[in-house]
């Protein structure tokens, strides 16, 4: 079983010199010898420009595989043909094709596709095996869909097209995944599965993760380790000071670490593909739990 990571392009130069510079994050990751890096595009595409200045600085590296996140949010078939010419001229092969979240009040991707099955189809016609593409499994369903089967046909309709990994969404609901894992087997979908983890380190990220951007269960030992270090403000102690919120803080991320690593056991079980890390550019993060699973 590999390990790899998901980090983002940051927004500020000094993100950026953070992550890309010598014996930085980058670097930081490398040492843990991952099997890819993938970096995400942006919200509607935004972004685009320092995921391919980060995309280069993996690809230069030789140490690490690159893997660009691409969407169909405001592409055009000839904008998607420029990137991806791009992209494989500075030696990135390696994409997860995905639809991305539909900006609010577009009706649609505001693209030439409207489904990620339909860009994994154009990127192999067009490129063959000189573009590897991976898709995203979404063991909780999808948002938008109200029928578990319906989302894994389409999954295979990606395998179909030529897609050839699957990297899943977060998924804290054991069970659940389980079930999803057993069902897209049992329907023939064969491509190898990287489990996607999202490490528990804040508690309002972990919610709105779980709750706002993906419609994913928080089950109940997840939720008892957030009650416990509620923040901002606390309801039985409105005055408490920023020391002990602080305190409070670093207990959580205590915890919660050790929840994500209970997990990357018990998903370890399962003989998956690989673990894929959203290690929200901290390298610490990463070591912890490769030295710990």
């Amino acid at each position: 079983m590999n390990f790899s990571f998901e980090i983002f392009p940051p927004k500020t130069d000094k993100g950026f010199e953070k992550l890309c510079s010598d014996g930085g994050v980058l670097d930081q990751l490398n040492e843990l010898n991952p099997a890819y890096i993938s970096v995400t595009y942006g919200a509607g595409g935004t972004g685009i420009g320092r995921n391919m200045a980060v995309l280069k600085k993996i690809a230069e590296s030789k140490r690490s595989l690159p893997v660009t996140h691409y969407t169909c949010i405001n592409n055009s078939v000839e904008g998607v043909r420029e990137e991806f010419n791009t992209f494989l001229e500075n030696g990135i092969s390696h994409v997860l094709a995905l639809r991305g979240d539909i900006p609010r009040g577009q009706p649609d991707t505001g693209g030439a596709f409207q489904h990620s099955s339909e860009l994994v189809r154009f990127l192999k016609n067009e490129y063959g095996s000189r573009i590897h593409i991976a898709v995203a499994g979404l063991p909780e369903g999808h948002i938008e869909s109200s029928d578990f089967h319906k989302d894994i046909r389409f999954l295979k309709m990606k395998q179909d097209e030529g897609a050839e990994r699957i990297i899943t969404q977060l998924c804290w609901d054991m069970e659940q995944f389980k079930r999803w894992y057993d069902t897209i087997r049992h329907e023939g979908i064969t491509m190898p599965v990287d489990i996607g983890v999202m490490p528990v380190l804040d508690p309002a990220v972990t919610i709105r993760m779980a709750l706002s951007n993906n419609g994913c269960a928080i089950p109940a030992d997840l939720a008892r380790i957030i009650s416990r270090h509620w923040l901002r403000p606390h309801v039985f102690n409105p005055e408490e000071d920023q020391e002990t919120m602080e305190l409070r803080l670093r207990d959580f991320r205590d915890e919660g670490m050790a929840y994500t690593i209970r997990q990357c056991r018990e998903y370890k079980k399962l003989g998956p593909a690989g673990i894929h890390l959203y290690v929200l550019n901290k390298a610490d993060v990463a070591r912890k739990i490769l030295r710990e699973v």
